[in-house]
Order: C-alpha cells, then sequence, then structure tokens
C-alpha cells in the first residue's frame, strides 16, 4: 500500500507567512507608538520629579541653586552659588547630575510672555539677572576649561520661589511622517511643577 503523504501546499504556506508578515508589522508599529509616549513620558516624569527634589533641597539646605538648560545639546544641569557668588554644578549629588535627553529628544526653554503669567508676581528674576549672572565683560576666548559657563537661566530659591518657565521635550522621529510629541513643564512661582500631557494623548 502506497503511503499517504501530508505536508502543506505552496498557497498554504505563503498564506501563513503573509499573515505573520502582517501581524510582526501592526504589533512593530504599536511598540514603536507606545515606546515612543513612554520614553518622552518617562524624561518629562524625571524633570518633574528632579526639580520638585531640587526645590526641597534648596529649602532644607537654605541654598541658592539654578538649572542651565542647553538646547542645542538637550541637556540640563543644576547650579548651587557658593560663597564667592559663583555658580558651580552640585557635587556628590548624583541626581542633580548634568542629564542629556535620548536621541531625536529636544528641549525648548520659555520664560518670556507666558500667557498663564500674572502682572505682580512673587519672585522677582531682575534681581539674579544684575546681581548674579555672569558678565560678558573680562572674559576671554582660550582653552575650553578656561571659559566661564553661561549663568542659569532658572533659579531655585531657598525661600521656596522659583522661576516661572515653561519647557517642551519633544520627542520627533526622522524616520517617520508622524507629528512630533511633545510634553510641556510648567512652573509658576512655588512648586509642585506642572506636567502636561499632549492634547491628543489626553483621556
Amino acid at each position: 500500500m502506497r503511503k499517504q503523504q501530508t505536508g502543506f501546499t505552496l498557497i498554504e504556506i505563503m498564506l501563513v507567512l503573509a499573515l505573520m508578515g502582517l501581524m510582526i508589522s501592526v504589533v512593530s508599529y504599536t511598540a514603536l507608538g507606545t515606546n515612543s509616549y513612554d520614553k518622552v513620558n518617562q524624561q518629562a516624569k524625571r524633570f518633574q520629579v528632579v526639580f520638585d527634589m531640587a526645590s526641597d533641597y534648596a529649602i532644607l539646605n537654605q541654598v541658592q541653586l539654578g538649572i542651565r538648560i542647553d538646547e542645542e545639546e538637550s541637556t540640563y544641569t543644576y547650579v548651587a552659588l557658593d560663597d564667592d557668588d559663583e555658580w558651580v554644578e552640585l557635587t556628590g549629588q548624583k541626581l542633580f547630575e548634568s542629564h542629556q535627553l535620548p536621541e531625536d529628544m529636544t528641549l525648548q526653554l520659555f520664560l518670556d510672555d507666558l500667557p498663564w503669567q500674572q502682572e505682580e508676581q512673587l519672585f522677582d528674576r531682575s534681581l539674579f539677572d544684575e546681581e548674579l549672572s555672569v558678565s560678558d565683560e573680562g572674559v576671554e576666548i582660550g582653552n575650553e576649561e578656561d571659559i566661564v559657563p553661561p549663568p542659569p537661566q532658572l533659579f531655585l530659591l531657598s525661600s521656596g520661589d522659583l522661576t516661572p518657565f515653561e519647557l517642551t521635550i519633544t520627542f520627533e522621529d526622522t524616520f517617520s511622517n508622524e507629528d512630533p510629541l511633545t510634553f510641556t513643564l510648567r512652573a509658576k512661582e512655588v512648586t509642585p511643577i506642572e506636567r502636561i500631557v499632549p492634547e491628543d494623548m489626553q483621556q
């Protein structure tokens, strides 16, 4: 008796491969979208939590802190005002070390003409602009280590007062046609600061 041979036909194999390809593409697209949102949200949460902790640190230790935002490098660095009225990076505080955003993420800082600002503000930023900012006079261009870094744009005072600001963290995939994904961090005069989810992501 001839043994009956069993197996898949070419059409069946092609159909299975097509279905597998479709499933993989759907899962990959979903995972990519979720990961993009989660990654930006994680960076926004990190800034929010560390900022609020830095404000508490300034109050408890009676020190003046600042944050230097570098939009070109997508970094932010916590600094403290020392006894010589110079801004220096915080040492021995791993949480407040300079932080760089992942690739494809950018920072943008807004300080002026904020729509929610009130006319009478508790925090007077001009005090720091006039007395504690680094002047361009007397600064010579030399070795990189000799160049004085710019002063911070944001201040966290020992009194609990803050510089009002809005900071956006944006993810933009250069290999995709999707719109950029932007989270906004908003600070008024005191903590906690607010983290604003993109409108199309709000529930």
